[in-house]
């Protein structure tokens, strides 16, 4: 039959054992050492999001896609040095990562915005700011999406790989706030009892801030008029309030002096 001669097995298997044997032993002492390493990295991360304040619902999310990552490196490290051949690994992983890359692009674009605009901080939670053609303030920042409360009470949902990638004026981001006002009179009208008007006004609205100043000045002559421009400072809260009360207070106050609105005015304020 067959003549297996078993001093020469032994003597193979004991030179396989040999040889093979530190490997293995170096192989299991990088996935030990390795593992603890990534677990310690995951444990500096969340103290590194949390001192940052990174909002606390993603922050699991980035902890554990790190240690998966730092986790198929240490497995790819100890099967190379058993002498397991990686590359097939690498190309497979590599192969999957681009598959599930394409199929969840929208997704992963939203969530890297997310992750800019809870690391660049261009506006948080409480915040009002102007994102994608909506106002309002902002209630929540999550991992996808950003939803704000606007001024008629809607709630608006938008995707944040859209704001990342596109202009946002964070309105509150100052403690004061520019009014801008328009205002037409006629061109026979007196100019100077106009701007007096205007002045006053203004200076009896405790809301409005004495510094920066209030400018009151000519804007332009044109067909239809003399055209004022009337700029005032005041804090963020008081925005709408103020903007609502001094055109109404102008108006009456222009209309008791006998200024009459002139032909073809469509409107009485350009607001910023």
């Amino acid at each position: 039959m067959f003549d297996i001669d078993l001093t020469k097995l032994g003597q193979d298997a004991a030179g396989m054992a040999i040889e093979f044997a530190p490997k293995v032993l170096l192989a299991i002492l990088i996935l030990l050492v390795g593992f603890r390493i990534v677990k310690w990295i995951g444990s500096l991360l969340k103290g590194v999001f949390t001192k940052n304040k990174i909002d606390a619902s993603i922050q699991p999310f980035l902890v554990s896609l790190v240690e998966a990552f730092l986790k198929v490196m240490v497995l790819l490290s100890a099967a190379s040095v058993v002498g397991i051949e990686t590359t097939s690994f690498v190309a497979i992983i590599g192969a999957a990562g681009l598959a599930i890359g394409l199929a969840l692009q929208g997704s992963l674009a939203n969530f890297a915005g997310s992750v800019l605009i809870l690391v660049f901080k261009p506006y948080k939670v409480g915040d009002t700011i102007k994102v994608q053609g909506e106002v309002g303030d902002v209630k929540a920042i999550q991992t996808f999406t950003t939803t704000i409360l606007t001024p008629d009470n809607k709630v608006v949902i938008i995707p944040n790989g859209a704001i990342a990638n596109g202009v946002i004026t964070n309105l509150s981001a100052e403690p004061f706030r520019r009014l801008d006002f328009s205002y037409t009179i006629n061109h026979k009208d007196d100019l100077l009892k106009a701007k007096a008007i205007f002045k006053k006004v203004t200076d009896s609205d405790e809301r409005v801030l004495d510094k920066p100043i209030t400018e009151i000045f000519v804007d332009e002559i044109n067909a239809v008029g003399i055209r004022f421009a009337v700029r005032v400072f005041v804090k963020q809260a008081d925005y709408f309030p103020v903007m609502f009360d001094l055109n109404e207070k102008v108006q009456l106050a222009l209309a008791q002096e006998g200024f009459a609105v002139p032909y073809n005015q469509l409107g009485t304020r350009a607001l910023s």
